[in-house]
């Protein structure tokens, strides 16, 4: 933390400058579903979260492996990985000043899987029991063994709440959000604008407290964000700009500095396989699979500002590899008419995509899926926009053919890509289900050593590309843009999904 040197009356003093003059101003499109951690499971509002709220674990920059952050400790108590051990810091306490105890922490767990909010992480902890207390210690008993439940905990869904103002049974209903972590919200406009200030009081992974507020602002359309980085009216650019305009941003624009990593968004397209639906066979799935082309997609839709993606597990996480690659190729419209016919389907193949008018670049997209598959003569392709409320429900009661659907990294685990998705069930609502599939995820819960079953999980997804209940299309890249008196950008994020605004700072 910088200081002033003043001159005065009997010598010289140290002033600290005024947090407010230090505000650091971050813009974003990715907005916030809820302010509660039982009701969210979206990006936008996990960012906010793991600045707010603190977890027993969390992600340290460069590091895949969670460690402790509200914990003292944290391990597996026995062999079969179905009873994990935390043991809290001392001297927790949250912004209002009162103890952060492991009644806060059961109550955090209890209340979201009774809540069961649609649009919350309930489905995150399947493998969850029972959370119990002993002393200062907390216990979970899982129903199945689950090596990866460190890492699901350590993200926006472990966030700890105060048992005294969030309900047991219902979600918050202001916006006063009281945590324990690196900030207290300070105040909060929905769809608008979230300030935060450094909360002195923290105690966890951090070595250095913050010391700067942060204001982050949010944008309803990609171009409001433009606009605003155009005019300077924020610092820190974290958000999707149109393709067009960020592929044509350089590191040696002056005055700017620009990060960019593979990002962890996904988008794929889902396919209905209720007996009703036009998808509904498994050989009008594979010839999609083998007419799309995701190369013509991500230079031409979005400028090249994602990759092209052939692995529900994309690239950065382990697991990782190009399964429906190896098993289409390249676009060939011969070996698609050859599996219709195999599979007895009649040709042209009619089906609807479905997009929500939130996804962005969502319509030319889909779009161009239409011409690809219709330039084959094998499809008639529709494509319809929904307002999010109402592409939610759909897809919740299976009333489309194929849709878009986007995934976040909720944990840097190669099961957040896999049981989430194809298990049966899965959050996409596919109403796809597979016993070996399944069987072969219980494996993969059994390793606590993760290298030890990247083997198995690649098996699983060879095993999807055959089925295609999801064919992924591309990952994004994550850029963040600063201007060159920001410093820190760089850590702002990571595969973990960690949104580290206390790394920012003004030069």
């Amino acid at each position: 933390m910088g200081v002033i040197v003043t001159a005065g009356v009997g010598g010289w003093s140290l002033v600290r400058p005024d947090p407010e003059e230090r505000t650091i101003t971050v813009g974003t499109t990715d907005g916030i579903a809820s302010l509660d951690p039982a009701g969210a499971y979206d990006a936008g509002s996990w960012r906010l979260f793991s600045n707010v709220y603190q977890s027993l674990m969390t992600f340290t920059p460069g590091n895949a492996e969670p460690v402790p952050d509200a914990a003292d400790q944290c391990r597996f108590a026995d062999s079969e990985l179905t009873v994990y051990r935390c043991t809290l810091r001392p001297g927790l306490e949250f912004t209002d000043g009162s103890a952060l105890t492991a009644e806060d922490v059961k109550h955090s767990f209890d209340r979201i899987l009774k809540i069961d909010h649609p649009e919350g992480p309930a489905k995150l902890f399947d493998t969850l029991g029972e959370v119990r207390i002993d002393g200062n210690a907390v216990e979970f008993r899982l129903k199945t063994s689950d090596a990866a439940f460190p890492y699901k905990i350590a993200g926006g869904a472990g966030s700890i709440v105060d048992s005294r103002r969030y309900p047991a049974d219902d979600l918050l209903q202001d916006d006063r959000a009281i945590g324990s972590g690196p900030y207290t919200l300070d105040g909060y406009e929905p769809g608008r604008v979230a300030r935060l200030a450094p909360n002195g009081g923290y105690a966890g992974v951090l070595e250095e407290l913050p010391t700067h507020r942060v204001e982050i602002r949010y944008y309803a359309k990609p171009e409001d964000l433009s606009e605003a980085w155009r005019k300077r009216e924020i610092e820190v650019n974290a958000g999707h700009m149109p393709p067009a305009e960020t592929a044509a941003i350089s590191p040696s624009d002056q005055g700017i500095r620009l990060h960019d990593q593979p990002g962890h968004e996904t988008r794929a397209l889902a396919f209905n396989l209720r007996p009703a639906s036009a998808t509904s066979g498994r050989a009008v799935r594979q010839a999609v699979a083998s007419l799309v082309n995701r190369t013509a997609i991500a230079r031409h839709v979005h400028q090249r500002t994602v990759e092209p993606l052939y692995s529900l597990i994309p690239q950065g996480v382990n697991g990782h590899a190009a399964v429906f690659h190896e098993r289409y190729g390249e676009p060939d419209a011969g070996r698609a008419a050859q599996l219709l016919e195999r599979g007895g389907a009649e040709t042209p193949v009619r089906f609807e995509i479905a997009y929500s008018a939130e996804q962005r670049a969502a319509a030319e997209e889909a779009g161009t899926l239409k011409d690809q598959l219709e330039s084959s003569g094998l499809f008639e392709v529709t494509v319809r926009e929904y307002a999010p409320d109402a592409f939610r429900e759909g897809m919740a009661k299976g009333a489309f053919d194929a849709y878009l659907v986007d995934r976040f990294r909720d944990y840097p685990d190669p099961d957040a890509y896999t049981a989430p998705l194809v298990g049966t069930d899965g959050v996409h609502s596919t109403g796809y289900g597979d016993a070996k599939v399944d069987r072969m995820i219980g494996d993969t819960r059994r390793g606590y050593d993760r290298s030890a079953v990247l083997e198995r999980f690649r098996e699983i997804h060879r095993r999807v590309a055959v089925d295609v209940p999801l064919l992924p299309l591309w990952q994004d890249k994550a850029y963040v843009l600063s201007t060159d008196d920001i410093a820190g950008a760089q850590y702002l994020t990571d595969n973990s999904g960690v949104w580290r605004l206390w790394e920012l700072d003004r030069l």
